[in-house]
């Protein structure tokens, strides 16, 4: 998968990545749908607010309903009614922070079930299995997430996650052999599920591998070294916005992205706040996910062109401006922050589609200003607002 470049402001950078659902602009945000919905809004109001691309979860959705169902439900585009691109991530940061009982080996991860206990092996053949499953455009290469250690044991780490996502490109390759030939044979036109398995039988998805190394610079350098002479679509940076300060979080950004190939995109895992996807955009990173504007809409903490809002407070009980003045999303062309605190505090379930809107329209005119100011050479200017409007009081 290579990313056309249109434009480039510093090491900040435009362009545009196309998936088997679709062009995506970049640099961009991608909404998530952990399992196979966004907590608060239709998928459908993603893309009336401009959004291209969602996330769902690979170990929430193996768990819940499985992968089997959604594969003979069409696919997890038909499944969830959603027609853009679909990232899923490989499962392996679930599995390390939720699950409480696990065992690690060569072979793969043995864990508990947070939700049920029971006993579940992954590995990443299964992790490309499940993935391939689900249909997403873009799959995630299995990986162990290992926060800040020992220097020896972040190393081990990292060359058994190496190791694991040759496996996880073997195995993905061995299942687009598989879907060929099936294709030649004909398998697919004789089963009486052929319309539902259509597109599942005949995508190609594009696998990133997941450069990690926690906060180790040349441990980074290593890893995405040992990624590109595997070969993958695209390289995202893991195992960051876990616990570290952000300037560390920074400085592995600097010590790893020299090393990924200029043609093809980035993406930084779990990051974050506008402040941090400002600062990783000028540093060349092309793709961010977080959980951040849905659940922190759902506590009343929101992101305005003014700054955070904590809409509890009572400083708004009679406030008739609307949330953000800059703003053209429903909830800010409706309703004031005197109602939608009354909502909040009240226990409305009304609260809680309204702020979500706002906060996933406001992450998603973010990059719409990032990339148009990259167009017209203004994003340090930008860079500097953001700075200043979220920079710790």
């Amino acid at each position: 998968m290579n990313i056309q470049i249109l434009h480039q402001n510093g090491k900040a950078r435009r362009g545009k990545i196309q998936t088997t659902h679709g062009e995506i602009d970049t640099p961009f945000f991608m909404t998530i749908a952990t399992g196979s919905a966004i907590k608060g809004i239709e998928v459908e109001e993603v893309t009336n607010l401009g959004g291209q691309i969602i996330l769902a979860n690979t170990y929430h959705l193996h768990l819940r309903p499985t992968s089997e169902l959604i594969r003979d439900m069409g696919g997890l585009h038909t499944f969830m009614n959603w027609n853009g691109p679909i990232l899923t991530d490989s499962g392996g940061f679930q599995v390390f922070s939720l699950a409480k009982i696990r065992k690690i080996t060569e072979e793969g991860v043995k864990f508990n079930s947070h939700i049920d206990g029971r006993e579940i092996f992954m590995t990443p053949e299964s992790s490309m299995q499940i993935q391939m499953n689900l249909g997403a455009d873009i799959i995630m290469a299995f990986d162990e997430c290992k926060a800040p250690d020992d220097k020896r044991v972040v190393l081990n780490s990292l060359e058994m996650t190496t190791r694991w996502a040759k496996r996880s490109k073997e195995e993905v390759e061995k299942r687009k052999n598989e879907r060929t030939e099936g294709r030649k044979n004909g398998e697919m036109h004789s089963s009486p599920s052929s319309s539902v398995h259509k597109f599942i039988s005949s995508y190609v998805p594009s696998l990133f591998g997941i450069v990690q190394g926690s906060i180790f610079p040349d441990l980074r350098q290593k890893s995405a070294e040992d990624l590109v002479k595997i070969g993958f679509d695209g390289y995202a940076i893991g195992g960051l916005s876990v616990g570290e300060k952000e300037d560390v979080m920074y400085d592995m950004v600097d010590s790893t992205l020299p090393f990924l190939p200029e043609d093809q995109p980035r993406y930084l895992m779990g990051v974050g706040t506008p402040l941090n996807i400002v600062e990783a955009v000028a540093r060349g990173v092309d793709m961010f996910d977080c959980v951040l504007p849905t659940r922190n809409a759902r506590h009343g903490h929101l992101y305005t062109s003014q700054g955070i809002v904590n809409i509890r407070n009572l400083k708004y009980a009679r406030d008739t401006s609307p949330l953000d003045p800059e703003c053209e999303c429903m909830t800010c062309e409706r309703y004031t922050k005197a109602y939608l605190r009354h909502l909040m505090t009240s226990g409305e379930i009304l609260a809680i589609p309204l702020l979500v809107r706002h906060n996933v329209a406001y992450y998603i005119n973010l990059m719409k200003q990032i990339q148009k100011s990259i167009e017209e050479g203004s994003f340090e200017q930008l860079r500097s607002k953001i700075r200043e409007l979220y920079k710790k009081k």
